[in-house]
């Protein structure tokens, strides 16, 4: 049997597919007959509460925040050069809904690099920007829990370091 992260009330985790949450507390709840422990996780933005089974925390890419090491990294990222593939719209969304719901900062900051727009470049397709903005909100997110700042300021920062890249 894998080894359980343990995750205690108050901390700030990443569940891939819906970003930063926080720790409520770890309950004790009978499903099936089965008797299992929860952790169970608020998403404030979302207005949502999750429960993950402790037993399930890892296979389901539950993870703690990330390093100040990695946020560098993805920060680092959105410095680089676009990589903008020439498929269709629709084969490039898949692949950035996937980066996204990864919850690896990295990825998500990939998405971000390849779909900013400067003021000087042509106008994004409504689901472009939809992406865009997803996944910007997902790291700025992020980087607000690991820098202990608003996500407001968190979104300027990332905004600034693209225009600046």
């Amino acid at each position: 049997m894998a080894k359980a992260i343990e995750f205690g009330a108050g901390d700030y985790v990443v569940y891939p597919t819906h970003g930063v949450g926080r720790v409520i507390g770890i309950e004790k709840q009978e499903i099936a007959g089965q008797a299992l422990r929860l952790i169970v996780i608020k998403f404030e933005k979302d207005r949502m509460t999750l429960r993950v089974p402790v037993e399930k925390a890892e296979d389901s890419g539950l993870r703690k925040l990330s390093s100040r090491k990695m946020m560098d990294t993805a920060l680092a990222t959105l410095k680089g050069r676009s990589r903008v593939k020439r498929t269709m719209w629709s084969r490039r969304a898949q692949e950035y809904e996937a980066k996204i719901n990864s919850g690896d900062p990295v990825s998500i900051a990939e998405v971000v690099r390849d779909l900013h727009r400067n003021s000087d470049q042509p106008d994004q397709s409504y689901s472009e920007r939809q992406m865009y903005q997803a996944a910007l909100d997902r790291l700025a997110r992020e980087l607000a829990a690991v820098e202990k700042i608003d996500e407001t300021a968190a979104a300027n920062k990332l905004e600034e370091l693209l225009t600046a890249a």
